[in-house]
């Protein structure tokens, strides 16, 4: 497994990667990239270290040790391992980077046991497995077309989609363009797949493809959004941008460009029933939403703490009101928990003895994080309110002689001084009301899914499971008591029968 340092050096391979129009030489020491790679490097040395090594770290069927969240799980206890290992790491960035190195175990853990899936490519896909277990490589996806014309079907964009356009004896050619990669900049490969079935109007199987690619492959260019480490870097100091200053996994579009695909880096090609089911089908939909459930339930441990001690600070905690909706926030960290525990301890039974994790819980979770995301950020600029608006302007306000009194007099809070209340409540702005905090709550809305198919897919798995059949049979339970002579069975009595009691 790498090192921090090792996964640091790893990043200047050659990669291209624009940002502001501008090629990033080296994104270990570029403002945008540098201390968010140091977070991700910072993670790779707690595979390592004493303290947390053996939370995070396993060993596997083929003797590597590896996050326990890459190993094939067959029960809840391998489960529970990782998910508790999926948790440690993301307390070092308090649950704020989602895409972190483990995040695609979520389809990288299943590639031993559900081999034979991937006809043609089974050895493809263990190999796969066993070089992530060993080396825990960090791996973005891109699984969602670029918003051109979606009115459009598929083979009336082929200028835009990624599709094969060459086939060789080494590989595949394959170009367009994929959305959003996540930490694409400081990642090792990018997984490229379809989310959703394709329209293969013209019965064209180029689309349907599965497969990895190196981040320094010669034709493959990322082209980032703004980068908030950097405005943070420019505009402040950590002490005014303290999440967006070191935990910004900045997304990108990836645009392949003519780029080769070595035949041993692709799991599908042309066989449009494993491109269009792999979503359901490999698990890939319960482990990425365990991962993002654990990752949601540590932030608002986080969130939690904060409107807390927001509320402390401000001598509000102790109000009726204000103590309900602290309830709300901690009512929904206990839900997430609780759903990330019955992912794990409750799970579905796969093939070859693969424990997956709970398909109704996970589905729980996908439809309800949105919205309680949401519901949390309204707490806290209902409850926080005004405080968040009158905050001064930057550290540097501190750091001048002649305001700093009116600071200490005017900016204090209950039982702490002004600076330390500043720096509080400047915390709450950025994971609400920076762009970052814009950004994360556009990523918590989006994370699972489009929003109506997280709903529409609760059901859809209720119907798969046999569980809205169940639903349906207690309510006939419930309606075979009566007809339209009365009741059915001696348990109630009719209004024209008399009632028998015992002398």
């Amino acid at each position: 497994m790498y090192t921090g340092k090792e996964y640091l050096e790893s990043l200047n391979d050659g990669r291209v990667v624009y940002l502001n129009g501008e090629k990033i030489d080296d994104v270990t020491k570029h403002p945008a990239y540098r201390n968010s790679a140091r977070s991700y490097a910072r993670m790779y040395d707690a595979l390592h270290e004493p303290e947390t090594r053996d939370i995070l770290t396993a060993t596997n069927e083929y003797g590597d040790r590896t996050h326990k969240f890459f190993i094939t799980p067959k029960s809840s206890e391998d489960l529970l391992g990782a998910r508790n290992a999926i948790a440690e790491w993301s307390k070092l960035s308090f649950g704020f980077m989602g895409r972190t190195p483990d995040y695609k175990a979520s389809f990288i853990g299943h590639l031993e046991g559900l081999a034979s899936y991937y006809e043609g490519f089974e050895d493809n896909a263990k190999a796969w497995y066993k070089k992530a277990a060993k080396e825990v490589p960090f791996v973005n996806h891109t699984i969602i077309n670029p918003q051109v014309d979606r009115s459009k079907p598929l083979h009336e964009n082929k200028d835009v989609y990624v599709r094969a356009v060459a086939e060789k004896d080494d590989g595949i050619i394959v170009s367009g363009a994929k959305m959003v990669g996540t930490a694409a900049a400081l990642t090792h490969y990018n997984f490229v797949a379809n989310y959703g079935p394709m329209d293969l109007g013209d019965g064209d199987h180029s689309h349907a493809l599965i497969f990895f690619v190196p981040m320094n492959a010669p034709g493959v260019k990322m082209i980032s959004r703004q980068s908030f480490e950097l405005q943070a870097a420019t505009n402040g100091t950590p002490f005014d941008y303290p999440l967006s200053s070191r935990f910004d996994e900045n997304d990108a579009v990836i645009v392949l460009d003519n780029v080769l695909i070595p035949w041993e880096d692709v799991i599908c090609y042309k066989n449009v029933r494993i491109a269009n089911n792999f979503v359901p089908e490999s698990g890939f939909v319960n482990r990425f939403t365990f991962h993002g459930c654990t990752r949601l339930a540590v932030k608002l441990d986080f969130m939690t703490g904060l409107l807390l001690k927001a509320t402390e600070s401000a001598g509000t905690n102790k109000f009726r009101g204000v103590q309900a909706q602290i309830g709300e926030v901690v009512a929904l960290r206990n839900m997430f928990w609780g759903l990330s525990t019955a992912m794990a301890a409750d799970p579905d039974q796969g093939p070859n003895g693969l424990a997956i994790p709970n398909g109704a819980s996970s589905a729980a979770y996908r439809a309800l994080a949105p919205q309680s995301w949401v519901k949390v950020k309204n707490i806290f600029e209902q409850v926080v309110a005004g405080g968040l608006i009158q905050l001064p302007s930057s550290a540097n306000d501190f750091l001048n002689s002649e305001l700093k009194p009116y600071l200490d007099q005017y900016y204090r809070g209950t039982g702490i001084g002004a600076e330390e209340k500043v720096k509080l409540l400047k915390m709450v702005w950025d994971t609400i009301g920076t762009e970052f905090g814009g950004r994360h709550e556009l990523y918590e809305v989006n994370y699972a899914g489009n929003h109506e198919n997280i709903r529409m897919e609760a059901l859809f798995q209720a119907e798969a499971a046999g569980a809205a059949d169940r639903y349906k049979g207690f309510v006939e339970t419930a309606m075979q008591d009566y007809d339209l002579n009365g009741w059915t069975n001696d348990t109630w009595v009719n209004a024209d029968q008399k009632v028998l009691t015992k002398q």
